[in-house]
């Protein structure tokens, strides 16, 4: 199988409100490798037993960032989102510590031309070298262009150096974002989403004779989508004797952002648009019960053993048309009988998942907002506080705690070495006042323009392992646009590596 890349949609310019969360959280690359088939993970039910294996599981979101690319590699995840002014990675042993993983500036330009809106960045291995491809314009967004980068080494960290601009000779000064390499037959091919007789967006395919040159012009192919907007970010998957190209329709930042598919025998040429089947209907789109909307700008990996394969992919939690709240999740999909891959449906925010085959397991547990916890943590409250489950699929298991009253506190005591805050983030939220074992208080922002749940709040500095408290103080203060001044308890995730 043949894991691929994710990618941006035109309107992007928002997207940088997303980036105080983005140190959150974390990612992955692609593999071009066959396959076997794998179980989807369900979410644990609420309420059952869960002094399991912790170690062995894992819960979205992985990153705050969306566009995620991601891969395994001697021995780590590899991902990186979309960032903005610069290119970001973050480097994990584990899935489940991907989100505290610290991130590295693998790329910052000077060249005003391609220094602003990078989006979509995605890498790939040739050789002994790594290949970074993205987006950037020169902060107009139809000046959006595509690039390479070529590493220094055998790292998909990098450091890397400006490699090329990539431009098929018939759209040679044309909008275009979203590179994604097709591999077939022993050759490349640029996949692209960019100006064509079909969508401002739409697919286009052109010949490479190296990672780092287009050698020919590019051909449009018509995509079915559900809607009249854009067809971007093609990945693509090998398996079964055909070659399955997958991308995402209708904008970004609408809830109906949706995974449609084609595909064509691995024999085939790519190049002649008529090759490509086209597959009827959504394969991946937004689950409304499950508090997940615009899931798609996806890639693919596979587990560190081989044996699984996994879609990594940006979602909301939120149907408001906006940009902003997109982070990145990752869950395990199978095959069908047919040959097709069946990328089931988006999991809730927060469902515990198994890690992937192989994955050497991070200790992670949760603590949830009414005391119960997966590992040696607890919570207590002091003063009024309201509880319920009118949160619905924006909380952790359906319940969470809120309160507006000045002085009330909840105090997390657990055992590790990190701890993450997640929660709604609300119109009528306030100011929390957060301190780590009785040290000084640090001033959180809890209020949003938009309710999204299991939002990250807070993210502790690392601390020296063992038995730790965290209290949450309600100040009763807000911010001039907020509503109210709510503090939001839901799920904290504790990190023991």
């Amino acid at each position: 199988m043949l894991a691929s890349p994710p990618r941006p949609t035109r309107a992007r310019t928002t997207l940088v409100a997303a980036l105080a969360l983005v140190l959150l959280l974390a990612g992955q690359l692609t593999a071009v490798s066959q396959p076997a088939g794998a179980a989807t993970p369900a979410p644990t039910a609420p309420h059952t037993a869960v002094a399991a294996a912790a170690a062995g599981t894992f819960r979205n979101p992985l990153n705050a960032g969306p566009d995620p690319f991601m891969t395994h590699w001697q021995g780590n995840y590899y991902l990186t989102t979309t960032q903005g002014g610069s290119i970001r990675m973050w480097r994990s042993p584990s899935l489940g510590t991907l989100s505290t993983a610290d991130p590295i500036t693998v790329w910052t330009d000077s060249d005003p031309s391609r220094n602003r809106n990078i989006w979509a960045p995605e890498f790939y291995r040739f050789g002994d070298r790594w290949y970074l491809y993205y987006t950037a314009d020169d902060g107009v967004d139809d000046h959006h262009r595509l690039y390479v980068l070529e590493s220094d080494r055998d790292d998909p960290a990098g450091p890397y150096h400006f490699k090329a601009k990539l431009a098929p000779p018939n759209h040679a000064d044309d909008f275009a974002i979203d590179a994604g390499i097709l591999q077939l037959n022993g050759r490349l091919y640029l996949a692209y989403s960019g100006i064509n007789p079909y969508q401002h967006n739409g697919l286009n395919i052109a010949p490479m004779s190296n990672p780092y040159t287009v050698s020919g012009g590019a051909v449009a192919i018509d995509g079915a989508g559900g809607c009249p907007e854009v067809r971007e970010g093609p990945e693509f998957l090998y398996r079964n004797g055909r070659v399955w190209m997958t991308y995402s329709t209708c904008d970004t930042g609408k809830p109906d952002y949706q995974v449609w598919m084609k595909s064509m025998p691995l024999t085939a040429d790519p190049l002649v648009p008529g090759n490509w089947t086209q597959h009827q209907g959504a394969v991946f789109s937004r689950a409304d019960d499950r508090g997940v909307f615009g899931p798609g700008h996806h890639a693919f990996f596979r587990s560190p053993d081989g044996t699984e394969d996994w879609i990594v992919y940006h979602a909301k939690t939120t149907s408001v048309n906006t940009y902003t709240n997109r982070t990145t999740r990752a869950q395990k999909f199978t095959w069908r009988a047919d040959g097709s891959p069946d990328f089931g449906r988006p999991l809730a925010m927060g469902a515990t998942q198994d890690l992937p085959s192989g994955d050497p397991g991070s200790g992670n547990y949760w603590i949830n907002d009414d005391g119960r916890s997966s590992g040696a943590g607890s919570l207590t409250y002091t003063g009024a506080w309201n509880s319920g489950t009118g949160c619905g699929t924006q909380c952790f298991w359906g319940d969470d705690h809120w309160s507006d009253q000045a002085g009330a506190t909840a105090t997390f005591t657990f055992t590790g070495t990190r701890i993450a805050l997640l929660s709604v983030k609300d119109t009528g939220n306030g100011y929390a006042a957060i301190s780590v074992d009785g040290g000084a208080e640090q001033r959180v922002d809890l209020h949003n323009s938009i309710r999204v749940g299991e939002a990250s709040q807070y993210l502790s500095p690392r601390l020296a392992a063992g038995r730790h408290t965290l209290r949450v103080r309600v100040t009763g203060e807000h911010n001039s646009q907020s509503g109210a001044s709510f503090v939001s308890i839901d799920r904290a995730e504790v990190y023991v590596n």
